[in-house]
């Protein structure tokens, strides 16, 4: 691990990209997890892509086919391995203790933006088993509107013997020992990984956070909130 370390810092960003990149796909496939992508992927330039959550495994899912930069909990970086992984690709945590917090993501997200990448957000704030969405915060979508930023959704449907479940959900006061020891040790688990037509920002003025918020939980909803067995 510390030569995969200091072999990465020598790497450029496009090189080190690639490396993540093909990390997350070693990783999924060690899980046992088969995948199967619909839809079109935003490949190039700057976009903000918003998922449902259910999973850690969920950003390395999204990162086999693109490299984004993640907004998420500063609890992540301390994961082993997976942490690593996580910062390596310029992941923008969250204090949640910090007042000036947003303003400093912000301007995170608006200089990310800039550079032309991805940004991945899971804005139910917490995961769920993968049946429903919660209500989304709105306050990380004022970056993409300002800068009319396309948006892309994309729907993460976990499934166990062919069914719709919650199985290997990351939920409640579970370990991520526990968590990843149900992965290993369930066959069959599958996940469908729907990528949802992209919505391109209009005019600055013409769309406000709220109802850009409305429109994604709706796409999202649509796909995730369908009739499912949990088979926990």
């Amino acid at each position: 691990m510390v030569f995969l370390v200091l072999g990465y810092k020598v790497l450029n960003r496009k090189r080190r990209d690639e490396v993540i990149r093909r990390l997350s796909i070693a990783l999924v496939k060690s899980t046992g997890i088969k995948i199967q992508y619909k839809g079109t992927p935003v490949l190039d330039g700057p976009v903000l892509l918003v998922a449902n959550h259910v999973s850690w495994i969920d950003i390395f899912l999204l990162n086999c086919r693109r490299i984004n930069r993640f907004i998420a909990k500063m609890e992540i970086q301390d994961w082993p391995i997976v942490g690593w992984m996580v910062s390596a690709v310029g992941t923008i945590y969250i204090d949640r203790s910090s007042r000036q917090g947003l303003r400093d993501i912000n301007d995170k997200m608006a200089e990310t933006f800039s550079r032309g990448d991805s940004i991945g957000l899971f804005p139910e704030g917490t995961t769920t088993e993968g049946f429903t969405v919660l209500p989304l915060y709105s306050g990380l979508f004022d970056v993409a509107i300002k800068m009319e930023i396309p948006v892309q959704p994309v729907a993460l449907l976990f499934t166990y013997k062919g069914e719709r479940s919650g199985r290997v959900a990351f939920v409640g006061d579970q370990s991520m020992i526990k968590n990843l020891w149900i992965l290993l040790s369930s066959r069959k688990v599958g996940v469908t990984v729907k990528y949802l037509p992209m919505m391109q920002m209009p005019d600055k003025g013409e769309l406000s956070r709220q109802e850009l918020t409305d429109f994604v939980y709706q796409q999202l909803l649509n796909e995730v909130a369908a009739p499912q067995t949990s088979s926990r």
